[in-house]
């Protein structure tokens, strides 16, 4: 079930874990609930997952939190920015108190209000400030591009990493 045939961010924080990181956090802010990566990383030590997704959209999953890692931040369609970057905030103070040794962001750009596929409201600027947000962790942290598909898709991924990188 799902878009990915094969979940890249799931395999690379298990694989960080295998290298010796401890605790390996996913942040995961594509429109679509990372049921994959949660599956996979369900009660998992030194782990954490946490989603925040449009309900409801494809798969239909992710209203509530999962074990005792997995945390989901289901979105209504059409929440007002400000109100979906408070619902950001609160999905940042768990990956906080995780403290991660490393930080797999499942990038995805499709809660762009400009996307074909789902009913976001985000703007280019949210996502320079989630790239910046991230930065602040002072964890390291990589980003595997997820979905987007607005023809704006190259604005936002800049927008975003011009926020990663300060």
């Amino acid at each position: 079930m799902g878009f990915c045939y094969l979940n890249s961010v799931a395999i690379a924080a298990l694989l960080a874990n295998l290298g010796g990181l401890k605790r390996v956090a996913v942040f995961d802010f594509d429109v679509h609930h990372g049921n994959g990566t949660e599956d996979i990383l369900l009660d998992k030590p030194g782990f954490a997952c946490i989603s925040i997704h449009q309900h409801p959209a494809y798969p239909h999953t992710g209203l509530e939190n999962r074990g005792s890692n997995c945390f989901n931040f289901p979105v209504p369609p059409f929440t007002p920015r400000l109100a979906y970057r408070a619902i950001l905030l609160k999905a940042f103070e768990i990956l906080k108190k995780f403290r991660p040794d490393m930080v797999a962001v499942s990038a995805g750009f499709d809660a762009y209000r400009g996307d074909p596929l789902a009913d976001g409201t985000l703007e280019a600027e949210d996502f320079q400030w989630l790239g910046q947000t991230i930065r602040r962790l002072e964890v390291p942290s990589f980003s595997v591009l997820e979905g987007g598909y607005s023809p704006d898709l190259p604005q936002l991924i800049i927008a975003y990493l011009a926020g990663l990188n300060g």
